[in-house]
């Protein structure tokens, strides 16, 4: 009798990748035995993570519903369609608001939110036919909390957050788990190990999520230090 055919590598997608939280969860999933795929719009700052990580890296500017498109086609090629996708990008604009450019922010809303929807939905189509498969959307502070001088943000950040919580009640009964993370402070690499949250331990969160059982889905989950106020 032939032996049974070894088990699909599983696989994750990170889009919006920079030298942060992506890059922890990059480093994280590959050493799960993950197949990692990287999107940004500037692969040239991927070259030592990949190299690294071992992962492959695709160019791709999220508000563009045909480089979304060749993106996924792309990666569904290469590793099949994955298992783990996750939205990081963001986009600011920081000014009053009587001094906001129109155009400015209507590129900051295609990037944070728009794109969002682009990413969210051409993950939910391949996903759909297997059933199965989680889609993670990073959000911030601004997702439930608008500050001053920040609405841009605040806009891209809510509707992102809308986007997740939609995509969460229609997935979820066909097996696809969809969640939303509030990041609540700033992220980075504090020696104190207080003031700032630890990118690696939020990928530890992420990668939670991802597995957790069906059983008990998280849709939505806050992260901050605990020196930080709420």
């Amino acid at each position: 009798m032939a032996k049974e055919s070894a088990a699909k590598q599983e696989s994750a997608l990170i889009v919006g990748v920079g030298p942060g939280l992506s890059a922890s969860l990059a480093r994280l999933c590959a050493k799960q035995g993950m197949a990692v795929s990287l999107a940004a719009r500037n692969t040239d700052k991927l070259v030592s993570l990949v190299a690294e990580t071992g992962a492959r890296a695709y160019a791709c500017d999220v508000s563009s519903p045909e480089a979304v498109a060749r993106l996924f086609a792309a990666v569904e090629g290469d590793t099949g369609v994955p298992d783990l996708v996750v939205f990081n990008p963001s986009a600011r604009q920081r000014a009053p608001i009587a001094e906001l450019d129109p155009e400015k922010v209507r590129q900051a809303l295609l990037v944070s939110c728009f794109g969002g929807f682009l990413v969210g939905q051409a993950a939910a189509k391949a996903m759909l036919e297997r059933g199965s498969g989680s889609i993670l959307f990073t959000g911030a502070t601004a997702s439930v909390k608008g500050v001053a001088n920040s609405a841009p943000f605040a806009m891209g950040k809510f509707g992102l957050r809308g986007l997740c919580q939609s995509m969460a009640r229609e997935l979820a009964p066909k097996g696809i788990h969809v969640a939303h993370f509030v990041i609540d402070g700033g992220i980075g690499k504090d020696p104190a190990g207080n003031a700032k949250l630890d990118p690696d331990a939020i990928a530890e969160t992420y990668l939670h999520i991802h597995r957790q059982h069906p059983s008990a889905w998280t849709w939505e989950m806050e992260l901050r230090p605990w020196v930080e106020t709420f």
